[in-house]
């Protein structure tokens, strides 16, 4: 029998209640990344060391992790384990920026050299939400948040303007400052600062005319048409904590989304 002591923080399934054995697993997983027992970039113990844990069997163990990965919870790196999902320019690529220079006859994503977009801070304030902010955020109308408007550009042209805005209650002393000198992505000083990790995000998107402020940010004509993505930004639990609209300026540029079968 081995006497490898148990991952710390890691309990028996048999004494956290019923349910699907996969389901129990990947919820106890779930619990030591939100928690922050194993935090953004940690390695986790070997699947066979977590299977023996909680007392399922690895092909439980794996069912679990595969559904972790696919959610962006965690990351398998062939031959080096499995790492809780560190946010990078990468992974924002990848998931979270759609919007590509259109063309005529476009090359498969894998492919293709994807620019990373130029962003400048354009608008930085504390306010009051609006009811609209209020229900993406579900936080009470008239409660304090941060509102951001940046400038994304593409090959020096400017084709975004993303209007963002958090719970100040949950990002406590943000400053301008701050948010300017982050190291990367957004949702890396979510992550590294206040270790809130930005897994999914769910979209409507709507055919729209450039108004006053779109017009002023991205340099198009009054009424021009533009694409408006409304996003809210979900963590563990599905709780939002973000609400952002980005207006694209469509005229030489596509929002791209692949599809996947799950």
């Amino acid at each position: 029998m081995s006497t490898t002591p148990p991952p710390h923080g890691l309990q028996p399934l048999a004494a956290l209640g019923s349910g699907p054995l996969y389901r129990e697993a990947k919820r106890e997983l779930q619990r030591l990344v939100e928690g922050g027992r194993y935090g953004p970039g940690d390695t986790l113990p070997s699947e066979p060391v977590i299977a023996r844990a909680l007392g399922v069997s690895i092909g439980t163990l794996r069912k679990a992790v595969d559904e972790l990965v696919h959610e962006n919870v965690l990351v398998r790196r062939q031959g080096k384990g499995t790492f809780v999902a560190l946010h990078n320019d990468a992974r924002f690529m990848f998931q979270f920026f759609h919007v590509e220079p259109r063309e005529e006859f476009p090359v498969a994503d894998e492919l293709r050299a994807r620019e990373y977009p130029q962003v400048e801070c354009v608008g930085f304030l504390r306010a009051r939400a609006d009811d609209t902010e209020a229900s993406a955020l579900r936080i009470k109308p008239g409660d304090a948040v941060v509102r951001i408007d940046n400038r994304l550009s593409l090959s020096g042209r400017a084709v975004v303007h993303d209007h963002i805005a958090i719970a100040a209650q949950t990002f406590k002393g943000l400053t301008e400052k701050r948010f300017l000198e982050r190291p990367s992505t957004i949702y890396t000083l979510y992550q590294t600062d206040y270790g809130i990790t930005v897994l999914r995000a769910r979209e409507r998107a709507r055919a729209t005319a450039a108004g006053r402020e779109t017009s002023r940010i991205l340099g198009v004509a009054m009424g021009a048409p533009v694409l408006e993505v409304h996003r809210v930004a979900l963590t563990f639990g599905d709780k939002p904590v973000e609400y952002r609209i980005s207006t694209v300026n469509t005229a030489s540029h596509d929002y791209v989304s692949l599809l996947a079968k799950r």
